[in-house]
């Protein structure tokens, strides 16, 4: 599993599967979506507004993308 946490736009990603592939988004609630893959598998999950939702400081290791 790969941590990223975009801090500019508050955007916690956690994916899930390390292998490319088409996934199909579905949002489950205003702040959450999925990425469905092959199977109907759970590829990785998108969180925005995370530090609402999600206690940071506890997710380590985290890759920060640092927006320009």
């Amino acid at each position: 599993m790969t941590i990223h946490y975009d801090s500019k736009h508050d955007l916690l990603y956690l994916r899930l599967e390390t292998n490319s592939q088409q996934v199909i988004n579905k949002r489950v609630a205003e702040d959450i979506v999925l990425d469905i893959g092959e199977d109907d598998k759970i590829i990785g999950i998108e969180i925005m507004d995370a530090s609402k939702h999600v206690n940071l400081e506890k997710l380590l290791p985290i890759e920060y993308s640092k927006a320009i």
